[in-house]
Parts: C-alpha cells; sequence; structure tokens
C-alpha cells in the first residue's frame, strides 16, 4: 500500500465535566488527529500525548513537529505491504511512542480497510463486545464520590475505578466499598505515592480492591516489586509500560501481577498485541485503559480489547459521558457495561468532518516530497 497523502490537526473538544486526576484538573481534550491516505482510502488515529509531559514525556507540540518534519515525510511516497513492514521503518526513531503509535494506527486502520475487515479480525480478536468500567476523576467529596460511583454501577458498568491521592484515598475507597457491595472497585494514583506512604498503601490492602493501579513513580519497576510484595492485593502497572519488553521485565520481578495496556502509549497495536501475548504467558490478565479520547482513539481502543487475554474490563465507556458532540457520526454507548465493537471495515467509525472543522486549533498538510503546510481552520 503506497501512502500518498497525510493531515494533521489539533482537536480540542470541552469536556462536560471537569476529570480531575493527581496531575490537576482538566476541562478540555487537546489531542493531535492524523488523517492518513493511500489509495483511494483514509486510516485516521489521534494521539494520546498531553499538552505537558505530566503523563509520560511527551508533549504535543514536540509530537507534532516530529511527525510533521521527520516521520511522515519518511513514509509518504513509499510503499508499505503491512503494519510490521511499517513498523520496521519506524525502529530507527527511539522512544516518541505516542508520536509513532498515532502513524502506526492510522495505518492499522488503513490497512483493514484495504482488505475490507474490521480491525479487531486483523488484530486477532476474539469478541464482537467488551466489558467495559468507569474512571471517576476526583470528587469535591466523599459524599459525590458515592453518588457518582452508585449511578455507574446502576447503569451497569462492569468495574468502577476511583483516582486517588495522598489525602484523598481510604476513607473515600473505604465508602466506596460499601456503597457497592461486591462489585469490582479498583484505584488510580497516577505514580502519585512514594515508599514513604507504606502505611497508606498498607492500609488500602485491606479494603478488598481488585488492583492497585501505577502508585509509585512512572518509571520506577524497582519500587513496585518490593511494595508488591508486601501486598494481597495485585499492583497493575501503567506508566512504567512502554513495551513487551518492560511487560517482562515487571512480570518477572513482580512488580506487577496485570498491566494496562493503553495502545498510544505503547507504540501502537502491534507493540499492544506484543504486551497481550507476553502478560497471557505469565497468565496475567490486561486490560484497556483510555486516556480521555475521542470517538477514533475509543473506537481503536474497542478493537484492541476483543483480544482473548484482555479479561479485565477496561476504560472504553460510553463517549456521551465525556462530550456533549463526538467527532464521529456513530454513537459509541454500552448497555448493561458491555461495548459493542463498532461494525465495518477498519475501526467502523466515519468523521464528522463540519464539526470537526470546528474544533480544530491548527491544520497541517504533509504530501510526499513536500514541506508540511500549515493552515488556521476555515
Amino acid at each position: 500500500m503506497r501512502l500518498d497523502h497525510a493531515e494533521l490537526r489539533v482537536i480540542s473538544l470541552p469536556l462536560l465535566k471537569p476529570f480531575r486526576t493527581s496531575f490537576g484538573e482538566m476541562r478540555e481534550k487537546t489531542f493531535v488527529l492524523l488523517r492518513l491516505s493511500g489509495e483511494g482510502l483514509e486510516g485516521v488515529a489521534e494521539g494520546v500525548m498531553d499538552v505537558r509531559p505530566d503523563f509520560r514525556e511527551e508533549t504535543i507540540s514536540g509530537a507534532l513537529a516530529l511527525l510533521k518534519e521527520t516521520v511522515l515525510p519518511g513514509v509518504l511516497g513509499q510503499e508499505f505491504t503491512n503494519p510490521e513492514q511499517l513498523t520496521r521503518h519506524l525502529a530507527r526513531v527511539r522512544g516518541n511512542r505516542m508520536a509513532l503509535a498515532t502513524l502506526e494506527m492510522a495505518f492499522w486502520d488503513l490497512w483493514a480497510k484495504s482488505l475490507s475487515l474490521p480491525l479487531s479480525t486483523v488484530l486477532g480478536g476474539v469478541r464482537d463486545e467488551v466489558a467495559v468500567g468507569v474512571s471517576l476523576g476526583i470528587q469535591p467529596s466523599i459524599k459525590a464520590t458515592v453518588e457518582s460511583a452508585s449511578l455507574h454501577a446502576e447503569q451497569g458498568y462492569k468495574r468502577i475505578k476511583l483516582k486517588i491521592q495522598p489525602g484523598w484515598d481510604v476513607e473515600m475507597v473505604r465508602a466506596v466499598k460499601a456503597a457497592l457491595g461486591d462489585l469490582p472497585v479498583t484505584v488510580d494514583a497516577n505514580a502519585a505515592y512514594s515508599l514513604a506512604h507504606i502505611n497508606t498503601l498498607l492500609a488500602l490492602d485491606t479494603l478488598g480492591l481488585d488492583y492497585i493501579e501505577q502508585p509509585l513513580a512512572w518509571n520506577d519497576m524497582r519500587d513496585h516489586a518490593k511494595l508488591q510484595k508486601l501486598m494481597l492485593t495485585p499492583l497493575c502497572l501503567d506508566e512504567c509500560i512502554t513495551s513487551a519488553q518492560d511487560a517482562r521485565k515487571a512480570l518477572e520481578t513482580a512488580a506487577c501481577r496485570l498491566v494496562n495496556i493503553k495502545v498510544g502509549r505503547v507504540g501502537g497495536h502491534l507493540e499492544a498485541r506484543r504486551i497481550h501475548d507476553v502478560a497471557a504467558s505469565f497468565s496475567a490478565p490486561v486490560w484497556c485503559g483510555g486516556m480521555l479520547e475521542s470517538g477514533v482513539g475509543r473506537a481503536h481502543n474497542i478493537h484492541l480489547s476483543t483480544l482473548e487475554n484482555f479479561t479485565k474490563p477496561g476504560d472504553t465507556s460510553s463517549s456521551s459521558r465525556y462530550w456533549a458532540r463526538d467527532i464521529i457520526h456513530e454513537k459509541l454507548e454500552t448497555s448493561g457495561g458491555m461495548m459493542p465493537v463498532p461494525k465495518g471495515a477498519g475501526i467502523g467509525v466515519t468523521l464528522d468532518l463540519p464539526f470537526l472543522d470546528t474544533v480544530t486549533q491548527l491544520k497541517v498538510d504533509v504530501h510526499p516530497e513536500r514541506r508540511a503546510v500549515a493552515a488556521n481552520p476555515a
């Protein structure tokens, strides 16, 4: 497949409600959207890097520059038989996994469309719907948290994940657990704790959580291994895992017992599938995390979640929880805690171009053997 043209956009979508984590509060989601064309077809993907390097080290401005000035000019005008060949070509670029994932994922969508097959089929998926949990940001009060968790439990979500940080943890989690009974509850610290918080972490260990996600530093497997030895509750790693090699090391050293796979964090679908397979070899379950994606990224996540070892509910909850209007025509909505896989070739969703233009902050066209041309949105 010959790659002919690429369009990069910076999109900003207002959230229906502020979403607060240990990083801070988010009122809108800004992201890079890539439209990749070849042989009369188009593949789309969105980047998960943030404006600031708070989750991982990549940023929107850095990824945008790398894609438009180096990566895309290096692939446009060339032919790639399959995603594996494209990934080998991209291997010369070190790091920058989120930026490279944006291209790799768009190519998977394009390639699946060229085969007239759903992305889930070419990835090797085994389901036509996936179990879904919900991620709740830090709320104004414990009462508000319990009410929100209870509402989502009534809507059928299969797991409630609570964002925590020092000072907002044990008491709040205990109240939610008491309200929800046997429904699985997890917590996500986004690397906000250290071993100096061991008393708090051991208190969380007594609450019957399904797992505790990334409690310690984003790049520290060693201390996670120390902590896991002290706890009955499984630890789940997120920020620490950027490759199958990372997953192998984490599971070999017992730094965790399950893995959150975010396809954008690990460089794309091919590496996500490798992590899935490595975890399966350790009998460790995986689940698909979210980065407040629009319908494009959400659709990619849903298709990935159809792989066999995605046995824990993921973060691909209903789009209507986040957006008054999404950038795609299709409605990605759960029913009874299950998300249907979008039908059709590729990721199975189509861009709402008139609306997309209204939320576009920057648009850049990239052609083979030509410099990128930036334009303000019309």
